[in-house]
């Protein structure tokens, strides 16, 4: 009897362990979506030449099709008659109009670089505004990860040291640099959100919503030429169906499915491979890679700091 149980327990414990592993695998392609996002929304402007509000507009239509069609029949409106649900809304408006602008001035790298901080910005937001004690070890990974930071933008010969960012990635950096700030402050209002009505799904189907809504008004007012969707080829429309598809629907669906099973501080322990997602997907798409020995030490102290540093929040 007692070498049967414990031939069920090791079967149990192996069981558990394979569904650990699998969560695992889903958290990696939920990052993995995620890091070529830049990379998509990069080619679309700059290869595909496709404005870049009428990106968002166009690319948020099977979520606005799933909140008309599903959603809003069976809930209505009144869920969302909650002023932290609007609030939370402008915030997230902000960071998707920063973040597609900023793909289309600096390299797609750079830009999942600076979002990587964005755990960072989150303590800091909440020592300022909140009062709230960082955790362990924040300054030192801070530190390490703007030197990581530093390496990578950086040329190291016999000259010295060389900063090779050119006055449009300037502004890339810094418009991905304020999308990472709304992105933090996202971060810190999706909690109250869980105390309204509306579910998760609901959530992300109106903030697309007010996302596309925004974007269709910017687009009227800079005058954006629409003309161009109808001449793009059949790659062009490959790489879209995967940012509209792949990224705004699968990998938002494959990380909430992640968090809720492996729990948030796992999930985010491995935002690292957004990075390894992003250059290959950057040499493959745009022929975007590193291109010294130093750049590549710079990734490597990135990816080892991030992920040490959330490994360790609990």
């Amino acid at each position: 009897m007692q070498a049967r149980f414990k031939q069920l327990a090791g079967k149990n414990a192996l069981s558990v362990a394979t569904s650990l592993w699998g969560w695992y695998a889903v958290a990696l392609m939920a990052h993995t979506g995620w890091g070529i996002y830049p990379v998509l929304g990069r080619y679309l402007q700059t290869v595909s030449a496709l404005p870049g509000m009428s990106v968002l507009v166009v690319g948020g239509l099977p979520l606005t099709l799933w909140l008309c069609v599903v959603i809003l029949p069976r809930h209505g409106w009144r869920m969302y008659a909650t002023p932290v649900l609007w609030v939370f809304g402008v915030v997230t408006v902000l960071r998707s109009i920063t973040n597609i602008l900023s793909q289309r001035y600096t390299l797609a790298i750079y830009i999942q670089l600076i979002g990587l901080l964005t755990p960072f910005l989150v303590v800091l937001l909440n020592r300022i505004v909140l009062k709230a004690r960082p955790p362990r070890f924040t300054w030192p990974a801070l530190l390490l990860m703007t030197l990581g930071a530093l390496l990578m933008m950086s040329d190291i010969g016999a000259a010295g040291v060389t900063i090779t960012l050119t006055e449009t990635d300037w502004i890339g950096i810094g418009l991905a640099l304020a999308s990472s700030l709304f992105l933090a402050l996202y971060m810190i209002l999706v909690r109250r959100t869980a105390h309204t009505a509306a579910s998760g799904v609901a959530v992300l189907a109106f903030q697309t919503v007010l996302i596309q809504l925004s974007a269709l008004v910017l687009s009227l007012l800079w005058g954006e030429d629409w003309g161009r969707w109808r001449t793009i080829g059949v790659q062009d429309w490959g790489v879209f169906v995967v940012y509209s598809l792949g990224v705004v629907v699968l990998a938002n669906g494959l990380q909430i499915a992640a968090i809720r099973r492996l729990g948030a501080p796992m999930v985010s322990s491995l935002m690292g491979w957004r990075l390894v997602a992003t250059l290959s997907m950057g040499i493959v798409l745009l022929g975007e890679q590193l291109t010294s020995l130093w750049q590549g030490v710079g990734m490597l102290l990135v990816l080892g700091t991030v992920t040490w540093y959330l490994s360790r929040q609990h």
